[in-house]
């Protein structure tokens, strides 16, 4: 742990010091949100797209909107030294709170972290899991610091040997995964669930759309029901570290992968991310 930058409100700290009160509303209840970023040669990648998502995400929550420039200026303190290839993290409580969920009206608290990361597989498995995302919850969509159905699903998967898992929402359709957005490819074209369907509004994601329709590539987003895991002939995640990730496998039948579409979008994404590091 000690590897990893920390910044909190103003401040570069040990990773192991205390910095956060005891009180804190991200703490006590997990009311706050947070974005992660790839770092790439130093440089954070789409930092205005996801400083944009942070808006959305306050706004959500009903929490005052977070300072661009305070967020800027934790990033230039943790990034102070260049990192070759990692992962980049701020996240802005609501600040000093109650123990229940009332709010006090507090300062937000600040923090930025950055620490260097491998880079992802080229491939990976993926299994489903028994819950659900709510497509109908206060907080379907916003990238909020209460991640325990995450942590939950995620260690389930990797006891599995599996890379994500996978989560269909209430409706038994297809969703998203823990920390990843999922597309599948059925009579050749390329599907992914719709943000009605109660997934996360993926950077990654909504450049792969940008990106493959500017370049001809039909991608649908549709609702498709989570049984549609069984028949898909192609899928693959996309996530800020993950970029585009083929999967070898759903809940242990094998895919090619890269399946021949999917390398179209890998080739996609490469050409267009090559041209800007803030897209």
């Amino acid at each position: 742990m000690t590897d990893i930058r920390v910044w909190v409100d103003g401040a570069r700290i040990p990773a192991d010091a205390p910095a956060v009160s005891a009180v804190d509303h991200g703490v006590t209840v997990g009311d706050g949100g947070f974005e992660t970023a790839k770092v790439e040669d130093g440089r954070p990648f789409a930092m205005t797209r996801h400083l944009a998502r942070m808006d959305k995400t306050m706004a959500g929550l009903g929490l005052p909107p977070a300072d661009h420039d305070r967020i800027r200026e934790g990033v230039a303190a943790v990034l102070d030294e260049p990192i070759d290839f990692g992962r980049l993290r701020w996240t802005v409580t609501g600040g000093r709170g109650p123990l229940g969920s009332d709010r006090m009206g507090s300062t937000l608290t600040y923090i930025v972290t950055a620490t260097a990361h491998a880079r992802p597989p080229a491939t990976g498995a993926v299994v489903t899991v028994p819950w659900v995302r709510n497509e109908r919850s206060a907080t379907a969509g916003l990238k909020t610091t209460s991640y325990a159905d995450n942590v939950v699903a995620l260690a389930r998967a990797q006891a599995q040997g599996a890379l994500e898992a996978v989560f269909g929402n209430t409706r038994g359709e297809l969703c998203e995964a823990t920390g990843s957005n999922i597309f599948v490819v059925t009579g050749g074209v390329l599907r992914t669930p719709p943000l009605d369907s109660g997934c996360l509004p993926g950077i990654s994601r909504e450049l792969v759309l940008e990106w493959c329709r500017a370049d001809g590539i039909e991608v649908r987003e549709e609702a498709l029901p989570l049984e549609v895991l069984e028949v898909a002939d192609e899928v693959f995640l996309t996530s800020s570290i993950k970029d585009v990730l083929p999967v070898s496998a759903v809940d242990g039948r094998a895919l090619t992968a890269p399946g021949p579409l999917t390398e179209k979008v890998m080739g996609v994404w490469a050409a267009h991310a090559a041209r800007t590091v803030d897209p």
